[in-house]
């Protein structure tokens, strides 16, 4: 188990934070239809290299300005965008430019409400990776940045914009399964990544003052530039990264907005002396409604994948990243169906599969609605609200403790 933070019995968690969660953004005014909308790419790693691939094949969109803090980051990224765009190293700098529209951020999570917030002062339209916040006191931050501004925000749990997904949240609105009370999550790997080893990084290449933004100073370590995900000052480990998705679905779903508590385990099997955050994790979440969640996490063995259930008292919803099934209960009248979206083997809960293209699915949407004016499928209030079960659940592993919500 980490060491634990504070010592309290039950770690309470801010009531003005939880119902700040449920704040919406306005409506923006629409785009022309007919004008081309100019995107900044700030931070162009790997993540964002692929959702760049995905906004090149939409109609009248440019990437025209890229800002990394590793030149060999800018330099991997500039064949994707524009042939004339421009690149830096400051954020502040891109902001500054007027034909720029829009920002899509794919900084490490430390930095994406920071970069956010900034991007709203600048009148920019805003896709931001998840999760949204690092801190639970960034989810009323950002949400207050946002609240007089006519900007589309969208958050970047593109599950929201896959069909099957959509189709999941119809069954059990239809009442297809019945009363849900239960919800399993997992999101299992077997990969090197538990692993330390040269990467070939030179620190002269970076700007690593601005890649720790507002982080703790510390020395340059290129295992932790490149692996950032699972140090406390820039990630928050599996909860924050993979578990943040299936509680966006969750959320979506069921219309739920927040956990009312969490009991959370973490332990290091593989990773130990090289990570921070635990590499095998769990967490029950308690919910409004008589709802739990489970998810279990690790990087120690891939049985079972990446998937999520809805367990409810006629059937059962079973859905990855290209899948849906809805098994009835033995001696239900509940139909029975099985969906496979992608073309590759039948290998249930791949991490992705070749159909459907939720990152291109969910930035048309975002395209769509800087030109409709109208709220994305993703909107900042649900950013805030699933980082923040995870957050709890974090809260709940580092103390030892259950921890609740104030209020």
């Amino acid at each position: 188990m980490p060491p634990a933070d504070p010592t309290r019995r039950s770690f309470i968690l801010s009531a003005g934070t939880a119902a700040a969660a449920t704040v919406v953004g306005s409506v923006a005014h629409g785009f022309p239809a007919n004008e081309t909308i100019n995107v900044g790419v700030i931070g162009t790693g790997g993540r964002a290299r692929h959702l760049m691939k995905a906004l090149a094949r939409i109609e009248k969109t440019r990437m025209t300005v890229l800002c990394d803090v590793w030149d060999a980051a800018l330099s991997q990224a500039a064949p994707i965008a524009d042939k004339q765009a421009t690149s830096t190293k400051s954020y502040s700098e891109l902001l500054g430019q007027k034909d720029v529209h829009a920002v899509l951020i794919g900084t490490p999570d430390h930095q994406h409400v920071p970069v956010t917030i900034a991007a709203l002062k600048a009148e920019k339209h805003v896709y931001v990776e998840k999760p949204l916040t690092h801190e639970l006191s960034e989810g009323k931050a950002v949400l207050d940045a946002h609240a007089d501004k006519k900007l589309i925000v969208q958050v970047g749990t593109q599950q929201r914009s896959m069909p099957h997904v959509i189709k999941a949240k119809e069954l059990v609105k239809a009442g297809k399964i019945g009363k849900v009370f239960k919800v399993k999550m997992s999101w299992n790997r077997n990969t090197d990544r538990v692993k330390r080893f040269a990467m070939g990084v030179d620190p002269k290449s970076v700007d690593w003052k601005a890649f720790l933004g507002g982080a703790k100073d510390q020395p340059f370590d290129e295992y932790r530039f490149r692996n950032w995900r699972w140090f406390w000052d820039f990630g928050g480990g599996i909860f924050t990264d993979l578990m943040v998705h299936w509680v966006d679905v969750a959320h979506f779903v069921l219309d739920l907005d927040r956990p009312e508590k969490a009991v959370s385990a973490g332990e290091f099997f593989v990773a130990k002396d090289v990570w921070e955050t635990p590499d095998t994790v769990q967490t029950l979440l308690t919910y409004p409604g008589s709802v739990q969640m489970h998810f279990e996490g690790t990087f120690s063995n891939a049985r079972n994948g990446a998937h999520i259930e809805f367990q409810g008292t006629d059937a059962t919803i079973y859905v990855d990243r290209g899948r849906l099934e809805l098994i009835p209960e033995r001696n239900k009248k509940a139909e029975p169906l099985k969906e496979i979206l992608g073309t590759k083997p039948d290998y249930p809960g791949a991490d992705f599969y070749d159909q459907p293209d939720g990152e291109l699915l969910h930035l048309q949407n975002w395209v769509d609605c800087i030109r409709s004016g109208k709220e994305p499928t993703a909107p900042l209030a649900a950013g805030v609200s699933g980082a923040a079960a995870a957050h709890l659940a974090n809260q709940a592993m580092r103390t030892g403790q259950t921890a609740a919500w104030k209020g």
